[in-house]
């Protein structure tokens, strides 16, 4: 058993079952024990590898994007650069680096702000801005980033934050929890709950029994957060995450160690725990606090339609065939279909403060 399981197995015997949201909640950011508090998990030595890690290519496009979405919208100043959940730094490196080619006087102006609540993480995103970390703050919340014209990045954020379950059963849905079994081990239960039955797809009379519908109010907190700045403030919003592109049904609850699955309960605060994103949620969260939506596509599509394939071609050119190959390789890790590629599997999601056209979304609204 882990420390963290001894401390949740302790606080269920002294307060009840718990919450998915609060086990969620507690893996990942128990300040004594949780997962992101005192683990290293990215990269191969850790428990999964991320965009940016694979290439540079990812960041780049993301810097393409940026500046389109800067020029689409006047070319504004007084510019924010953000980006919450930042890993190790990678992704915004990349992407200034862009910047800087393409839109100098963006990179020159803008001040940039990294959301991040851990310090362990804090520390890797400055050695890896090293060069530019006069220039970069720091905040504990998206609320602390000043006002002005935002051009915002999250990626593989929204998937680690809590979710609640609720299952149908006969008697109507219950909320799913965890709780001890005869043994004292960490096991799932049901237990009473309640939730917008709205939110549903479909007709709560249609549902069948043991299906089970996610809902995370702290990701419809964020994106209204996210929304209201740019409604008031301007600029763009880019949240690129593994889920489905339509509100459904299922169990999505997952953890990961050391590049495996891992059962959600079998090693708390030291497997990454995560859960997959519903977009149409996001959009709807966004289109209600007066954002421009648009239409969500695969991160594929958006690669591609940036230029990932012209630019590694580019990368490539008079390297070694070796090199050439694991240029390759990234993209179709990146911008793939099938095992082991994001190309499908990962959804982007962009909004704006006021109606644009930012390549390579589609101009409708979603």
């Amino acid at each position: 058993m882990t420390p963290l399981a001894e401390k949740i197995v302790n606080l269920i015997r002294q307060s009840g079952p718990l919450r998915i949201s609060d086990y969620f909640a507690l893996c990942l950011a128990d300040p004594d024990h949780g997962y992101y508090q005192t683990r290293e998990p990215f990269g191969q030595a850790g428990d999964f590898v991320t965009a940016p890690e694979i290439s540079q290519l990812f960041g780049e496009m993301i810097g393409v994007f940026l500046v389109q979405a800067w020029h689409a919208q006047g070319s504004p100043a007084n510019v924010r650069i953000v980006e919450i959940g930042p890993g190790r730094g990678t992704l915004m490196s990349d992407a200034l680096r862009v910047i800087a080619k393409l839109a100098p006087e963006l990179y020159s102006s803008a001040t940039i702000h990294m959301v991040e609540t851990s310090e362990r993480l804090r520390n890797a995103q400055r050695q890896t801005l090293v060069r530019m970390k006069q220039r970069v703050n720091w905040h504990d919340a998206f609320e602390e980033v000043p006002s002005g014209f935002t051009l915002l990045v999250a990626n593989e954020l929204f998937d680690a934050i809590p979710i609640r379950q609720f299952v149908k059963t006969p008697q109507g849905f219950m909320e799913r929890l965890v709780g001890l079994d005869d043994s004292g081990a960490l096991a799932f239960g049901l237990g009473p709950g309640a939730f917008d039955t709205s939110l549903l797809p479909i007709d709560e009379a249609n549902v069948r029994d043991g299906e089970v519908f996610e809902i995370s109010p702290a990701r419809t907190a964020i994106m209204q957060a996210v929304a209201a700045k740019l409604v008031r403030d301007g600029g763009t919003a880019l949240t690129i995450d593994y889920g489905h592109l339509t509100s459904g049904f299922g169990d999505t609850l997952q953890a990961v160690f050391q590049h495996e699955y891992d059962p959600p309960l079998q090693r708390p605060g030291e497997a990454d725990l995560t859960s997959h994103v519903d977009f149409q949620a996001l959009a709807e969260t966004a289109k209600a606090a007066g954002a421009h939506v648009h239409r969500p596509i695969t991160q594929g599509d958006f690669l591609v339609g940036l230029g990932i394939v012209e630019r590694a071609g580019a990368l490539g050119t008079g390297r070694d065939r070796l090199t050439q190959a694991t240029i390759s390789d990234a993209v179709n890790r990146l911008a793939g279909e099938g095992e082991g590629r994001m190309g499908a599997l990962f959804k982007v999601l962009a909004i704006s403060g006021k109606p644009a056209r930012i390549a390579p979304f589609d101009p409708q609204t979603a």
